[in-house]
């Protein structure tokens, strides 16, 4: 073993588990710089009386140059909002409702759901990007990088020179951190991690505005996926788009977002900005997703995580869909559905929560009115 090898392992087995909390600047203001605008999006599967209800009336913005996190269970409609918004929804999903706005650098608008398919195919890959969760099934294992990459940039930029495409191609690669060589390189002949960094150069090849990143680093070790996290902060610093990142590990996103919201049997039940909901979370299930990880400092503590498992979205709940496994469920969240709102007991700039637990500060449990 050399020297090398053991300062190397010796610098990964000293890093943390888990990402330690990186304060972030508070984002611009959105509504003066938006970049997307989801509005009341709902989606469902299936078709007639047995159709599952995915997505009811979810909305989201997106500022220029922010990344915004999106976070919550296995199933909770994460993936279907980014891939309805997109309208990459395959069936049987089928898209009820909402619209879905995005504005270009020059201040033009284009309503996404309504672009015709030409409109739509300018639109994708050029303004508007994916990463998506498994490199290994969005990569041609039959093709070498250099083609896959060449052919994305052929279809967009198709007055473009064969050594322009190749120097974009080597600068690309670069730009994620691997060597120009591996561009002949097999999907099969590339680390997990590699694999993820050609997706995202393969995203960023054409320089779109928001690149959507639906769980890039599920199934990567922890080591690379800070790694990837700190590429993509990197990334986005120096080419100025926007991310909405897809996780299911809160922990993560308290490290890479501006903000997060929360999902929930097909809703967004809290957001705010990264830091404010980590230390300060006001919805029983946010509580319950961040006591589902260890602390990297302080005493230790027992993790309890969320009891009982998420509704079936073909037979949800009344009123509040979480009252089943909330441990502060009151009468009226049994039969009321509240309302993403500015909580009325802790009023507080740029955070929303659905709950009725806010409705009076009376009410509210030591642990959630702090």
């Amino acid at each position: 073993m050399t020297t090398q090898t053991r300062q190397e392992r010796a610098e990964r087995s000293s890093r943390p588990s888990r990402p330690e909390v990186r304060v972030v600047p508070p984002p611009a203001q959105l509504a003066d710089d938006l970049v997307l605008d989801i509005r009341e999006l709902s989606v469902q599967y299936g078709y007639g009386e047995n159709a599952v209800q995915a997505l009811k009336g979810v909305s989201l913005q997106l500022g220029r140059g922010e990344i915004l996190g999106l976070a919550g269970e296995s199933g909770c409609g994460k993936s279907t909002l980014a891939y309805a918004a997109t309208r990459l929804l395959p069936p049987p999903g089928v898209i009820t409702g909402g619209e879905v706005h995005f504005r270009a650098v020059d201040g033009q608008e284009h309503e996404l759901l309504s672009l015709s398919d030409n409109e739509l195919r300018a639109v994708r890959w050029s303004d508007l990007a994916i990463v998506f969760q498994g490199a290994m099934n969005s990569l041609n294992p039959v093709y070498r990088i250099s083609r896959q990459i060449l052919d994305a940039i052929q279809v967009h930029r198709p007055t473009w020179s064969s050594k322009q495409r190749q120097d974009r191609a080597k600068e690309l690669m670069q730009l994620v951190g691997i060597p120009a060589e591996r561009l002949r390189a097999f999907p099969h002949q590339l680390s997990g991690g590699m694999r993820q960094r050609v997706m995202i150069a393969m995203a960023l090849a054409l320089e779109p505005q928001i690149l959507i990143m639906d769980e890039p680093t599920t199934a990567l070790d922890v080591v690379m996926q800070r790694q990837i996290v700190e590429q993509i902060v990197q990334l986005r610093d120096r080419m100025g788009f926007s991310v909405i990142f897809i996780t299911h590990d809160v922990s993560l996103l308290i490290e890479i977002a501006d903000r997060i919201a929360i999902m929930y049997a097909g809703e967004i039940i809290e957001q705010g900005p990264a830091e404010e909901l980590y230390r300060r979370p006001r919805h029983p299930y946010t509580r319950g997703l961040l006591k589902s990880f260890p602390p990297l400092k302080g005493p230790k503590t027992e993790l309890t995580g969320i009891p009982g498992s998420p509704p079936d979205l073909a037979n949800l709940p009344t009123g509040c869909k979480f009252h089943p496994r909330c441990p502060f469920a009151m009468e009226k969240c049994v039969t009321v559905e509240p309302v993403l709102q500015i909580s009325p007991a802790k009023p507080e700039p740029g955070r929303t929560v659905a709950c009725w637990l806010h409705e009076d500060e009376a009410l509210l449990p030591q642990e959630l009115a702090r």
